[in-house]
Parts: C-alpha cells; sequence; structure tokens
C-alpha cells in the first residue's frame, strides 16, 4: 500500500521529538549535579527515590505530552489513537531512561551534547527504514526505537490493532525497564 511521505514522516517526527527531550533531561540533571542543587535537595528531607520520581516524571510528562501534541496537530491520532498514546508514553519512558544515563556520563553542557548525539543517531536510524522502505535490514531491530517507530507507524498509517502490535509493545516495554534501572544506577553513583 502506498502511503504519502507527509504520512511515512509522522513516526520520524514524532520520535525526534521523543529523543530531543533526552537531552533536555540530561541537561537539566547534569546542571544540577554541577551547581550541587541535588545535594542541596539531598539535605532536605528527599530521598534519592524521590529525586529519580520526580525527575522521571517531569521526564516522560514533557516527553509525552510534546509527542501527543506533534501527533495530534499532524493528524496523527486519526487511526488506532489509544495504541499510539501507549506506544509514546513508552517511548517517553525510553528516552527518560537513556536521558539518566546521559547525565550520568556527562559533566557539562557540551558532554551532554557529544554523549546525546552518540545515543541520538542510532536511535534515529529505525525511523529512516519508515521513511525510506528498504534502506535498513533486519539488524535495526535491536536498536529499541525500532519498535517504537514500527508501532507508531502501523498504528498511524495502517491501523494496526492490538493484536498486529502487542509485542512491539512488549519489547519496548522491556527496553523501557532495562534503561531506566541501568540509567538509576549509573545515576545513583554520580549522586554520591
Amino acid at each position: 500500500m502506498q502511503i504519502p511521505p507527509r504520512n511515512r514522516i509522522r513516526p520520524l517526527l514524532a520520535v525526534l521529538l521523543l529523543i530531543f527531550e533526552t537531552f533536555g533531561l540530561a541537561n537539566l540533571i547534569s546542571e544540577e549535579v554541577e551547581r550541587r542543587t541535588v545535594q542541596a535537595l539531598l539535605v532536605t528531607p528527599m530521598t534519592v527515590k524521590d529525586l529519580f520520581v520526580a525527575k522521571g516524571t517531569s521526564g516522560v510528562s514533557l516527553a509525552f505530552i510534546q509527542a501527543i501534541l506533534f501527533m495530534t496537530i499532524v493528524g496523527g491520532m486519526n487511526q488506532q489513537p489509544l495504541i499510539i498514546l501507549v506506544t509514546l508514553l513508552l517511548g517517553a519512558v525510553l528516552v527518560t531512561g537513556i536521558g539518566f544515563i546521559i547525565a550520568a556520563l556527562g559533566k557539562d553542557f557540551m558532554s551532554i551534547l557529544a554523549w546525546g548525539m552518540v545515543a541520538l543517531i542510532p536511535l534515529f536510524i529505525p525511523s529512516f527504514g519508515i521513511m525510506f522502505p528498504g534502506t535498513v535490514t533486519g539488524w535495526v531491530k535491536v536498536i529499541p526505537s525500532y519498535y517504537l517507530v514500527d508501532t507508531v507507524h502501523r498504528a498511524a498509517n495502517f491501523g494496526a490493532g492490538w493484536t498486529d502490535i502487542w509485542y512491539n509493545l512488549l519489547i519496548l516495554l522491556g527496553f523501557d525497564l532495562i534503561l531506566v534501572w541501568i540509567g538509576i544506577v549509573v545515576l545513583r553513583r554520580k549522586f554520591q
């Protein structure tokens, strides 16, 4: 089935919005560590767990709301809106976990930008497979964003239902749990 380029680019841009939130969250956390705001917060009754919940909630919320607004404005929510919402929420959790990891690796804005590009480029590759079919092969399935892009594309452009994409969502959830856990572990070391 032929799909107009404007419809193919929707998942690409929605994922790009999500991925760019990685930079924002990582930079925010890095600046708070650099300015010692985190240490000031941790001498209050706030625990490290509370800090992660707050940062995670703000990271997921910002990425999720922007992606929803974009998909709504460009007409990407016309088919299977619930599937797209769930997928974008899982994508927002994914980029929040990656943002935690980048924040732990970076020391300032330039290092966040450098590490962010190392994460951005591979995460963006599956989007090219949607935009230009046949340009990527099966190896792209090892990239977590593949399951995000593929699900949004299939739901928004082909009306794929839950039975068609449940395994994508399950794999995406697995990547979410792993990356958020790794992000929390490495970032906790930086806070101590």
